[in-house]
């Protein structure tokens, strides 16, 4: 069984976020809202495209789920 995207993303949080994914994952753990538990694509990617207060672009997201895919293969 694969950990969830938000659990492997939280990896990148930091105090002081020096990069694109940093800034995500730091987004993610402050959205209530967020799908915590979810490993499907589609899933996040539609909560994603709903909730445009991501400070990044979807091209952030798709770098960090390639992350993910590669960790958890």
């Amino acid at each position: 069984m694969y950990k969830s995207f938000y659990h492997f993303l939280m990896k990148y949080r930091t105090t002081r976020p020096k990069d694109a994914i940093s800034r995500f994952a730091n987004s993610a753990y402050d959205d209530l809202s967020f799908p915590k538990n979810s490993e499907d694509y589609d899933e996040i990617s539609s909560y994603l495209e709903l909730n445009g207060h991501y400070p990044e672009s979807m091209a952030v997201f798709d770098e960090a789920w390639e992350e993910y895919l590669i960790a958890e293969s």
